[in-house]
């Protein structure tokens, strides 16, 4: 039998707890100094463990002190320990008798008097004696226990004291939050001695809360950062690891309103789910044994982390630095030295939204499940019993899980020819992810050549920017946050759209069965895709698309349809339909939607909103791809490819014998025909649209500049943007460009290829584009020219049609 967890928000402290000797001396037998438990964080600011992983505090004695009171009370005689129970056990007299436990008609003093040193008193319990509530003998509060054993008696014995301790900490706790959870366990053991059952603690979920765990991804990081280091260097940061682990399960945490304080800013009703978690499960068991315990690194994991990583990392630093001439000299090069370091590449990891290490197929990935795990976590003791509670599933910034671990098929399948070995993969790897050991340029700096998301991934993982699937609810209060965002959401469209009626995009926004994905930054929502999903026919409709205009051209389009797509993948819906007008076809095409619809017409017809004069649009998602990752993961397989064709070509040493054709007349041959020319990697090229004659290329950008100088929509392009005219323009704009510039750049032979031409042009637009809004000329004529620009460059044959 057990019991469960119970709530609190409306349950009054109990008027008539047992104040017996044992109870009334268990703050002081305990260790409890007055006024601040020593379960942990509750009332007093977090304070850090000493560096190392020792803590010389006050919570270990304490736990010491009620093991050994447990001790003397289960040595007791049997009568003793009926007695003890029959306290907190209801009375079994005929007539329904309502009274909740014995009370003594003798209560001792509290305190109790001194007792002079090793006086043994005579133990004399009669269980004839009355009860000072009901008058009933106290034998008729314990007949259920003359059969139980004295194993099953002194569990009993056990929960006993912890409930007193827990009414103790009540009592003196100040903290409303804490004090919840102290009162929530108190009564949850109040219940299980009545019951005689067994405690579960259920606070929101069951343990373990994230995956991967807190250890798993520590480890994780040791082999994704280190394992290319020489033994004994890999061993000081397995220590270094251990270490870090070794702090988090002894940090006392800071309490919601202590971190509300700190942080006004942060999401605080997360940090009291965890807060809660962790008193219940890490922190309040290692002093109420009866409760099953856990260490907090094996059952949080990431988002745990990210809450105390910035504060524990500050302290654990300040305090190994004032405490330098302590430490012993073998590890003050360690803490001193080495830990700092750790904790920073440490750190970029916990805040990265696309770290591997918090991926659950980390191991399986990295080298097919062959490395072992480096740190060994010290063990925990795990529960005899555990609830049944389903796990929830977490939707905003938390890694997609593996469907399917890989089978024993998989990982022996046969290997294709011209495979590459792991070890190979894995040293390049350590190179390209090591700065220290990569060549050239610094490369943290955004180039000319990344991804269009790149820009809003690194927001995302600095927390600039936050993304939020929201939408009303007709079955329980909304949030005033999310009826805020919703409004935004609606303002944005609005401004956007402005073909679309204002009502008609209130009222989808607003509709409960319509989702949006909203992009927030600094709390205030600048864009979001409005979709209603169609579970049973297999798709998703995208009713509304937008990002306002200030903030446009930065990859937030592309990375809120990238999270859009991981969101649908979870959710096992795998096909985008939407109605696609001109100005947002080019949009939806980067982001993979063609006009080949895979979904079958009769999946869609009479469900989807039709609109006049727009293209409907489809897009297939592949539930393999993590598209949040995946410009990084191509980029990064680019990288790989590189270096190994440059150590395929180092390793090629093998002398050909000279041309000979020549002597024979031979003026010249292809390259593809010179021996060994292809084993060095080299291919052919392709055509290429470039024009080669420098005076046919001028030729032709003249007349195609020209023409575009001629159009009826070119006049606010033609010369450059006037400060006066348009204030603030060139804060807004960091590289201009106008027709007239053009021309003198193209009458300088500035343009050796098309791209310079073409990449010129399309600053005109785009700057447009992103200084005006939507609804003005200038916006319009943009379109327009560019649309007229870009059938040009076709007509000429320098792009395909």
């Amino acid at each position: 039998m057990s019991q469960r967890l119970c709530s609190v928000a409306d349950c009054p402290l109990p008027e008539a707890v047992p104040r017996s000797a044992e109870a009334g001396s268990m703050s002081e037998s305990a260790g409890i100094p007055q006024g601040s438990p020593a379960v942990g964080a509750a009332g007093s600011a977090a304070t850090a463990p000493g560096v190392g992983g020792t803590e010389c505090s006050g919570a270990a004695v304490g736990s010491a002190r009620i093991a050994v009171k447990k001790a003397q009370l289960r040595s007791s005689p049997r009568p003793k320990k009926l007695e003890k129970l029959g306290v907190y056990s209801s009375c079994k007299a005929e007539g329904a008798c309502k009274c909740n436990g014995w009370k003594s008609q003798n209560p001792p003093p509290t305190p109790p008097p001194p007792t002079p040193p090793r006086a043994e008193q005579p133990i004399v319990v009669n269980l004839m004696e009355p009860c000072r509530s009901c008058s009933h003998a106290l034998a008729d509060h314990v007949t259920h226990l003359e059969n139980v054993s004295e194993e099953e008696m002194n569990r009993l014995l056990g929960i006993v004291l912890d409930v007193e301790y827990l009414y103790t900490c009540v009592h003196k706790e100040e903290d409303p939050d804490t004090k919840q959870v102290y009162f929530s366990l108190f009564k949850l053991l109040r219940k299980c001695i009545l019951q005689m059952g067994r405690p579960v603690v259920e606070a929101l979920e069951s343990p373990p809360f994230e995956k991967p765990s807190i250890e798993q991804g520590v480890n994780n990081f040791v082999q994704y950062k280190f394992s290319h280091l020489p033994s004994k260097e890999r061993q000081t940061i397995v220590e270094l690891a251990k270490m870090f682990l070794n702090q988090i399960n002894y940090w006392q945490l800071e309490t919601p309103s202590q971190r509300r304080q700190r942080a006004p800013d942060d999401d605080v009703a997360g940090y009291k789910v965890n807060y809660t978690r962790w008193l219940c499960y890490c922190n309040v068991p290692q002093f109420c044994d009866s409760l099953p315990q856990y260490e907090a690194t094996q059952i949080f994991g990431r988002t745990f982390l990210r809450s105390v990583f910035t504060v524990m990392r500050k302290q654990l630093l300040e305090q190994a630095r004032q405490e330098k001439d302590k430490l012993p000299p073998e590890k003050r090069t360690l803490i001193l030295t080495h830990f700092p370091k750790f904790l920073s590449m440490l750190e970029e990891e916990v805040y990265s939204h696309n770290s591997p290490i918090w991926s659950e197929d980390f191991m399986v990935r990295l080298s097919g499940g062959q490395i072992p795990t480096v740190i060994s976590a010290p063990p925990v003791t795990h529960p005899m019993y555990y609830s049944n509670l389903t796990l929830c599933t977490y939707v905003g910034g938390e890694k997609r899980k593996s469907s399917e671990p890989l089978s024993h098929e998989d990982s022996k399948r046969p290997r294709v020819v011209g495979d590459i070995p792991m070890e190979l993969i894995n040293e390049v790897m350590s190179t390209i992810t090591d700065p220290t050991a990569m060549l050239g340029p610094e490369t943290s700096l955004l180039s000319a050549h990344s991804a269009r998301d790149e820009a809003a991934r690194l927001e995302e993982r600095r927390g600039v920017i936050e993304f939020h699937v929201i939408g009303n609810s007709l079955n329980q209060k909304p949030n005033k946050k999310i009826l805020m965002w919703l409004v935004g959401l609606q303002n944005v469209f609005s401004h956007q759209l402005p073909r679309m009626p204002k009502e008609y995009i209130t009222r989808l926004v607003f509709d409960p069965k319509h989702k949006t994905l909203s992009l927030i930054k600094d709390g205030r929502v600048i864009g979001g895709i409005c979709f209603r999903m169609f579970p049973t026919q297999g798709f998703t409709e995208i009713v509304f698309c937008a990002v306002t205009s200030n903030e446009q051209v930065k990859g937030y389009g592309t990375h809120l349809m990238n999270h859009l797509k991981e969101y649908h993948i979870k959710h096992e819906i795998l096909n985008f339909l939407t109605y696609a007008d001109e100005y947002a076809i080019g949009y939806f095409k980067k982001q993979g939607f063609s006009k080949d619809i895979k979904v079958p017409k009769s999946k869609y017809v009479g469900y989807i909103k039709d609109y006049e004069g727009a293209t409907l649009m489809g897009c297939e998602l592949n539930p393999c791809i993590p598209y949040t990752e995946f410009s990084v993961i191509i980029k990064k397989q680019k990288e790989i490819i590189k270096k190994l064709i440059e150590r395929k070509q180092a390793h090629i040493r093998k002398v050909y014998p000279g041309l000979s054709c020549f002597k024979e007349g031979v003026r010249q041959i292809a390259i593809e025909s010179i021996p060994g020319i292809r084993e060095t990697g080299w291919k052919p090229l392709g055509k290429s649209k470039e024009l080669k004659d420098p005076d046919q290329l001028y030729s032709t950008l003249k007349n195609i500049l020209q023409q575009v100088k001629s159009h009826q929509n070119a006049w606010p392009f033609m010369e450059p943007v006037k400060k006066n005219e348009a204030p603030g323009y060139y804060q807004v704009i960091r590289f201009p460009m106008d027709l007239k510039t053009m021309s003198e750049r193209l009458k300088s032979r500035y343009y050796t290829t098309r791209k310079l031409f073409m990449a010129d042009m399309q600053r005109i637009f785009t700057n447009c584009r992103e200084y005006n809004p939507p609804e003005s000329e200038y916006y319009k004529c943009a379109n327009l020219l560019e649309k007229f620009f870009y059938t040009k460059i076709k007509e000429a044959g320098l792009i395909d049609k």
